[in-house]
């Protein structure tokens, strides 16, 4: 008798490609025939997927000079994916890939998916109050009434200081960053307004940890960093002098790591089919808030108008963050540029790391205090020119001149009181002495055994 099992398959993928359902590849509108998809690295070894720009309907000199532009500009690491594949990489990414790199503010960013996780995982619900993940008796009613949703979009109402809250923690003698946060006095009613904050994401890595019942480092391991193939050797992730994990920064990971995070994002928390994240959290995490268009669940959306992290309630600008890139494009954003940006409706992904790159006479943008960014702008119009197939308006930099920031957005001296006041109990150790050798403020340099690095492509 006749096997018709292939006689059949083969119907149904003709069926499916008839009726405009890609299998295996990417229809690119304009361009004739499908783009090539890649897989994610199936082992934490295993390097990226590579194709040739022309593969994936990208245009090959165009993209060398987008990625030229931003290893022109101080671009350490510089990653362009296109449909899961590497197509565009910087010239000195061999040296640096594999180094730990502080991603400052994206640590943020990584909170909020180690939330989505626990909310997939059932054990967290982003509207309830955190006085459900609270231990009986920590911080006042006002305070545990806080939603966990309000601590995702930066509206806590908690005062906050920027810098003057980085850097005892910085320093390693910031003693306790939760119980500091729940004594912080409100600025406003929460969910009224969008202030950025430091304390805010610390307060919430302490809730994610509280809500699944253990170490949020351990747990971040084993349900978010190990099946996307980060190793516990790959990176170093800081803690206060009580043990907390920080959630506004001091993350320290290689950029080759920093790429899985974003492409797990970009491909809606699914890594080869297996769910980590629910496309319903993704979905929420990239929609704008109630108090600010252009934040989401801890990361930077291109939207308009948009309050910056230093400006004035009242203040917005009419920039969005990846310039001419469609509206739907999101960032991890990082002080000194340390980005993951993710345009689904383009399937595009790009990653770097550096310091600074930003040329502009407005001193907030070189400071990379400012949404609008001479860099990002500059960059995503030359990157629309390597996507014939978008259709993408150039969207030229206009500095926005920022002079009016918040100066009590940025320092408040009893930040550092309160940071260090309970020292004396907990001065058992000397600062520094639990990081791992050559890790400090900007990357972790291989001196000893004990660094962490990356093993693998």
């Amino acid at each position: 008798m006749t096997n018709l099992r292939p006689i059949v398959l083969s119907v149904c993928v003709v069926v499916l490609i008839g009726v405009g359902i890609p299998v295996s590849a990417h229809a690119v509108p304009g361009v004739e025939g499908t783009a090539r998809t890649c897989s994610a690295p199936s082992v934490a070894e295993a390097g990226f997927e590579r194709a040739t720009p022309s593969e994936v309907g990208m245009d090959d000199r165009a993209l060398a000079d987008a990625v030229a532009l931003a290893s022109s500009r101080l671009r350490t690491n510089v990653q362009v994916f296109r449909y899961n594949c590497l197509v565009g990489e910087g010239p000195y990414n061999e040296a640096t890939g594999n180094t730990p790199w502080h991603l400052w503010s994206s640590t943020k960013s990584v909170v909020s998916m180690l939330a989505g996780v626990a909310t997939t995982l059932g054990e967290l619900d982003v509207d309830a109050t955190i006085d459900r993940y609270l231990p009986p008796g920590q911080g006042d009613a006002a305070h545990r009434s806080i939603t966990v949703r309000q601590l995702l979009n930066q509206s806590s109402g908690l005062a906050q200081g920027i810098v003057s809250d980085g850097i005892p923690s910085g320093l390693d003698v910031t003693v306790d960053v939760a119980a500091e946060a729940l004594s912080r006095p409100f600025v406003t009613a929460p969910g009224q307004d969008f202030a950025y904050s430091q304390r805010g994401p610390d307060l919430l890595a302490y809730v994610v940890e509280n809500a699944v019942g253990e170490d949020l480092q351990a747990f971040a391991q084993r349900e978010l960093f190990s099946p996307i193939g980060i190793t516990p050797a790959d990176y170093h992730w800081a803690r206060d002098r009580t043990g907390h994990t920080y959630g506004f920064a001091l993350l320290f990971m290689p950029p080759n790591d920093f790429a899985r995070l974003g492409m797990l994002l970009a491909n809606d928390g699914s890594w080869n089919g297996r769910r980590i994240i629910s496309r319903d959290y993704v979905s929420a995490l990239r929609e704008p808030s109630r108090t600010n268009a252009c934040y989401g669940f801890l990361v930077w959306l291109n939207r308009t108008p948009c309050h910056g992290p230093s400006f004035p309630s009242e203040q917005t600008v009419d920039a969005p963050l990846m310039g001419p890139m469609p509206d739907d494009a999101y960032a991890m954003v990082g002080f000194l540029q340390q980005n993951n940006f993710i345009i689904p409706s383009l399937g595009v992904q790009v990653t770097w790391n550096g310091a600074f790159g930003d040329v502009s006479p407005d001193p907030a943008t070189v400071l990379s205090a400012s949404v609008n960014s001479e860099l990002y702008s500059s960059f995503f119009n030359a990157l629309a020119a390597a996507l014939p197939d978008a259709d993408i308006v150039p969207r030229p930099y206009r500095p926005t001149f920022n002079v009016d920031i918040d100066p009590a957005s940025f320092l408040d001296t009893s930040d550092l009181f309160d940071s260090v006041q309970d020292l004396g109990p907990h001065s058992t150790r000397m600062p520094f002495a639990a990081t791992p050798p050559g890790c400090l403020l900007f990357v972790c340099l291989p001196i000893s055994p004990q660094t962490p690095h990356r093993v693998g492509k």
